[in-house]
Order: C-alpha cells, then sequence, then structure tokens
C-alpha cells in the first residue's frame, strides 16, 4: 500500500468531545464512537502500519488534561497528537479567557517537544444553543488566542468556529452540550480536510428542518431543561464530573 500521510502513531486527548459522547456505539470502546475514532479509521487504511490511542475523559478541565494525559501521551512517541482543552473551563463562570489560553500554550509547548504534529480545535460558534451562547464572546475571545498559539507553535487549527454545519440542531445530541453521530462524522472530515487527507465520508445533506411552534418549542425546552440541564448545574454546584471514575478508552496502542 502506498503511504498517503506521514503519520503512523496517533494519540488523541481531551474531555467529552474527543472521547466521542452523543455518539454511542456499543462495539467501540468505551461505549462511543466519536469524531478521533473515525479519523483514525480513515488514516488507518491510508498506510501499512498504524497505530491509534484516545485518552480523553469527560468532564476534565485543562490543566485535568495536562496534568494526567500530556506525558502518558508523549511516553507512546506518537507522531499526531489532536488535542482539545479550555471549553469545560470557559463555560465555567468567572473563567479569564487569556488565562486558559496561557495554561494552554504550556500544553502544547509540552506537546511539540518530541516534534509530533499536534492538531488543536477552537471552540465552535454556539450563539445558537440555548444555555452556552451566554459565554459566545468569551469563546470569541479563546479562539482568538488559540490562533495566535498555533501560529507561534506552527500547530493545525481545526476549525470549529468556522463549520457552519454545527448551526444545525442535528449535529447536536438531545443534550444540547455534545454532538450527535452525524456532528462528529461531520467533524471528523473538517478534522480530514485539514490534515489534507483525502477520505469517503459523505457530506451530511439534510432536509429542510419541520416548523415547530412556540408552545412546541417551550414543551422541549421545559423537558430538556429536567432531564440534562438541572443535572450538569447540580454537578457543577458538588463538584462533581461526568468522568468521575472514568477511564481512558484506549489508553495504548
Amino acid at each position: 500500500m502506498t503511504q498517503q500521510h506521514p503519520w503512523s502513531r496517533y494519540v488523541a486527548i481531551g474531555d467529552s468531545f474527543t472521547e466521542g459522547i452523543g455518539d454511542p456505539e456499543p462495539q467501540s470502546p468505551g461505549g462511543h464512537r466519536g469524531w478521533a475514532d473515525r479519523v483514525a479509521e480513515v488514516l488507518s487504511e491510508k498506510t501499512d502500519d498504524f497505530a491509534y490511542a484516545n485518552l480523553a475523559i469527560r468532564g476534565r478541565l485543562l490543566q485535568q488534561i495536562a496534568d494526567e494525559q500530556a506525558d502518558a501521551a508523549l511516553e507512546l512517541k506518537p507522531d499526531l497528537i489532536s488535542v482539545s482543552a479550555g471549553g469545560n473551563d470557559i463555560i465555567r463562570p468567572g473563567t479569564d479567557p487569556d488565562d486558559v489560553a496561557d495554561r494552554f500554550e504550556s500544553l502544547i509547548e509540552r506537546l511539540r517537544s518530541d516534534g509530533a504534529t499536534v492538531v488543536m480545535f477552537n471552540g465552535p460558534d454556539i450563539g445558537m444553543t440555548p444555555v452556552l451562547r451566554r459565554v459566545r464572546g468569551k469563546v470569541a475571545i479563546y479562539n482568538e488566542n488559540l490562533r495566535a498559539i498555533a501560529q507561534r507553535h506552527d500547530a493545525i487549527v481545526a476549525d470549529m468556529w468556522a463549520l457552519r454545519e454545527l448551526s444545525d440542531p442535528r449535529m447536536w445530541a438531545p443534550d444540547r452540550l455534545h454532538f450527535s453521530p452525524v456532528g462528529h462524522h461531520t467533524i471528523a472530515r473538517m478534522v480530514l480536510r485539514s490534515l489534507n487527507v483525502d477520505n469517503d465520508l459523505e457530506p451530511y445533506k439534510p432536509e429542510p428542518l419541520p416548523k415547530v411552534s412556540w408552545r412546541q418549542a417551550r414543551v422541549e425546552d421545559v423537558g430538556w431543561a429536567r432531564e440534562y440541564l438541572v443535572p450538569w448545574v447540580l454537578r457543577r454546584v458538588r463538584h462533581q464530573s461526568s468522568g468521575d471514575n472514568v477511564t481512558a478508552k484506549r489508553p495504548g496502542f
């Protein structure tokens, strides 16, 4: 087989986004597939000897990812690393996007120290989401900081903000906090495009959304708040994480 990309050892680190939450797949390790698994599947088809590890764990904050996952990733001697971190910090009240970005830059310096290609994610435009849109400005500031970090350290930005398809509610899981299988698939296509890797993943061509009455929308919002928002808020208040007692789904090659 002719090698069509230069990578043979890929490690993904991060939080629920990289773990694949929102994309349930019983046959996958950990019970979730996600964009990173999808990217690894395509990369594995284009080289004779390919290895993939995913150390991401849901709920992790930036410092936890740096402390728990960075060294473990580097010990695997990867030539490709993807990192999405800081999102759980940014959505918390009182956090400073400049401070989060400074700490993220220290993580990028470590990940680049052995010469691996690093793919880093900015945040999506969450202006259309009912809970997260209040921090849209913080996400935008964080994103601009991340672009500068990528330039300084020769990293690749997987541009979530520019992925306008994510404004379609069908790209999001029922909890409206994570991406659906279609969302993860769409993000995988974008990541492969960022890496200049040809792939056969089909673009999503949705049918027009049906019109929803104001009353029906209110009923859906109340149901969503009861099922997803209240438990999320309670975990914040109790200093609990959805990732407590969860281990990495692919801890090694």
